[in-house]
This record gives structure tokens, C-alpha cells and sequence, in this order.
């Protein structure tokens, strides 16, 4: 009864995670449609940490860093705020989302040690986190001539204005952006363009629907909320298995989808979740999509890439199970409204998705299938 009530613990924290996506922030997709929400850009950045060598515990201060958003909303960097009302509000968030975790201190002190800024992991984390939308506006075909002077102000003289001392080479790059000037071939040149591709993932559409059953979720904030589910479910992984390595498994796991879409799980016919034409498909799709980076980091991310698409190791055996159990739990959550749409069966769940979930995680079957029987009667 115990270990039940830790883990009904540990995914209510993951659902209220799930009004990230809904936190609308002042810069917008690098294809001009809509603003960037908070949820897909915590995932871009921590894929700009993974692509820039960051420590999987910075990756993990990136992933829970915005959550305090989820009650204070995003704070434009070019608006005028109140910094100690901004702070104590941005406290008081985090001290009543991370308590929703049996985690709460670990939670909480890697929240706050990326607020203040102070240790190697902690100001890489924010390298990323303020490069990242740097280069969204500057990468982007027709840059919003607003943007482009918020992003020449900020290099100048706002928070970025440090990293031509931390990091001069992107800002240089930066800079010669702004400038109109062609990319010097390299490998930053290439890193930043496969930063580039990956915002694309943001406008690739799922079937199963945020919780509140506002919109449907997009593959970037799902691959986001799927790290996070390993971070804070990690403990429940089997022997053999590292939590960090599976949440940098399940950063990249989507990518795919830019060039193939999202193909439901629950999708029949010749095109369906795992059939041959799908398989052929995405594999073309990763070696177009990881060969953007340098050689050496392409080959292994494509490796690590089909380590999970094989799901034959320990890592990928769980990341498997996690990338299983999320779109169950959404569904519950919203009432079933993907599951409807497919008219899916428990004897479906069982088979396409509590398969996978207890061989990576037993424990995690068992709770979801409580649910999934009270839910289909």
C-alpha cells in the first residue's frame, strides 16, 4: 500500500507537469505559427544540452526548470518585472509543485540550484536555456524584425551579454546572424542546424490530447514529459538500467517523426505503429536527420537511437515502457478521448501497451492496470 501510494504521488506530480503545455511564452516557433509553450522549449533546450556535452545533471536541471511557470506564467526578458516579487512567487511555485513529489528535496535543490547559478552544471544549464532562443529567432527563414532587435539588445547588453565570455563562439555566430553573414562551416555550424531541424518536431501533432482535452500534444513536449517521467520514475527501472542515459534516449526517440509524423500506436492497416513501410521510413529519417551533426555525434546518436527502436537492452527495455505508459495516462486523465477516437479496448491497452510497460516496469503495469480496469468498466 505503501509503494502505491508513492507512486500515486509521483504521477500526480507528472499530470500537473502536463500544464507546462499550456504556458504560452514571447517567442514562437522558428516557422512563424504560434508561440513556443514552455513545455516544448524545456525539451529543445535540454536537447541543445545533450548536443553541447551538458552533464546529465544539468540535462535534469533543464527539464524541471520551468515548471514554477505552471503558476507564474513566462516572464518576457524584454518586459520590465519585479525581481523580488518575480523570485518569491517563482519560490513558492516550486516549493507546491516539487511537494507533490515524494521527491520534493531532490526536486527542489536542483530547481534551485539552477536558479542561483552558482555551480559548473548550474551555468551550463543556463547557457543553454538563454542560447537556445537566441538562435530560434535567428535560424528562423523570415525573423520577426522585433525579435531579431530583442535578440541584438539582449547579446549587447541583457542576459546574454555574458556568454561572449563564456561562450564566444556562438556568439559570434550570433552575431554574424544578425549581420546577414553565411555560417562558417564547422561543427557548431552543423550542431546549430540540427537544433534548427528539431524545432520542426514541435508541429508534429499526436493522437492523444493534453489532459484539460484543450488540443491534441506534439511530439516535442511529449518527448519532454517522457524525460521527465524518467527522472522521477527512474527508481522504479530494473536492475542494469541508468535513468540518465534512458532520458537522453527519449530526448531524441521522436525525432523521426519531423520527416515520418506521428503514427499512433493504436492505428491499423498497411501503414500502422511498427509495421515494415513505418520501420523503412524512420530509419531513413534518422540518418537524414542525425547526419546533420558532426560525423562522430551522428553516428552516436543514431546508435542510441535504435538501441531503443530494438528495445533489447536494459535502457531501452524501460524507455520503452515509459513511452508506453505516458499516452495511457494522459488518456485516463482526459477521459479516454484518444482511445475513443480509436475505439480501443482494454484487451488493446493489454496487449500494445501493458506488454511493453511490465516488461520494463512491473510495478508501473500493475498501477496503470487498476486504473485501466476502472476505466473501461
Amino acid at each position: 500500500m505503501e509503494d502505491r501510494r508513492d507512486l500515486d504521488r509521483r504521477i500526480a506530480f507528472l499530470c500537473e507537469a502536463d500544464r507546462l503545455k499550456s504556458v504560452d511564452r514571447a517567442n514562437v516557433l522558428m516557422d512563424l505559427s504560434r508561440p513556443e509553450n514552455s513545455a516544448e522549449h524545456s525539451w529543445h533546450v535540454a536537447l541543445y544540452a545533450l548536443v553541447f556535452g551538458a552533464s546529465d545533471r544539468a540535462i535534469a536541471m533543464i527539464l524541471l526548470h520551468d515548471l514554477v511557470e505552471i503558476d507564474v506564467g513566462d516572464q518576457p526578458i524584454h518586459l520590465e518585472h519585479d525581481a523580488g516579487i518575480l523570485a518569491a512567487a517563482e519560490a513558492a511555485a516550486a516549493q507546491r509543485i516539487f511537494g507533490l513529489s515524494p521527491d520534493r528535496d531532490r526536486l527542489l535543490a536542483l530547481w534551485t540550484e539552477f536558479e542561483t547559478g552558482l555551480s559548473p552544471d548550474a551555468r551550463f544549464a543556463k547557457r543553454m536555456d538563454h542560447v537556445q532562443p537566441l538562435f530560434q529567432v535567428l535560424q528562423s527563414n523570415r525573423p520577426l524584425p522585433d525579435h531579431v532587435e530583442i535578440v541584438r539588445a539582449n547579446i549587447d547588453r541583457g542576459r546574454a551579454a555574458r556568454l561572449s565570455q563564456e561562450w564566444p563562439e556562438a556568439i559570434a555566430a550570433a552575431r554574424a546572424m544578425l549581420a546577414g553573414d553565411t555560417a562558417e562551416p564547422g561543427e557548431l555550424s552543423r550542431r546549430l542546424a540540427f537544433l534548427a531541424e528539431a524545432d520542426q518536431l514541435k508541429s508534429v501533432y499526436r493522437a492523444n490530447t493534453l489532459i484539460d482535452g484543450s488540443r491534441r500534444e506534439n511530439s516535442a513536449e511529449h518527448s519532454w514529459h517522457l524525460a521527465l517521467y524518467a527522472l522521477i520514475l527512474g527508481g522504479m527501472a530494473g536492475a542494469g538500467v541508468n535513468p540518465a542515459r534512458v532520458i537522453r534516449m527519449l530526448l531524441i526517440h521522436d525525432l523521426v517523426e519531423i520527416d515520418v509524423g506521428d503514427v499512433p500506436l493504436h492505428s491499423a492497416a498497411g501503414q500502422a505503429h511498427g509495421s515494415a513501410a513505418i520501420q523503412k521510413a524512420e530509419a531513413i529519417a534518422a540518418r537524414r536527420i542525425f547526419g546533420l551533426l558532426p560525423d562522430a555525434q551522428a553516428r552516436d546518436l543514431l546508435a542510441l537511437w535504435s538501441e531503443f527502436e530494438a528495445a533489447s537492452t536494459p535502457d531501452a527495455i524501460f524507455a520503452k515502457a515509459l513511452d508506453r505508459c505516458q499516452p495511457a495516462i494522459q488518456n485516463l486523465q482526459s477521459g479516454g478521448a484518444g482511445w475513443r477516437e480509436y475505439r480501443v479496448t482494454f484487451d488493446d491497452i493489454a496487449t500494445r501497451v501493458g506488454t511493453k510497460v511490465h516488461l520494463g516496469a512491473p510495478d508501473l503495469w500493475r498501477w496503470l492496470e487498476v486504473g485501466l480496469r476502472s476505466h473501461f468498466g
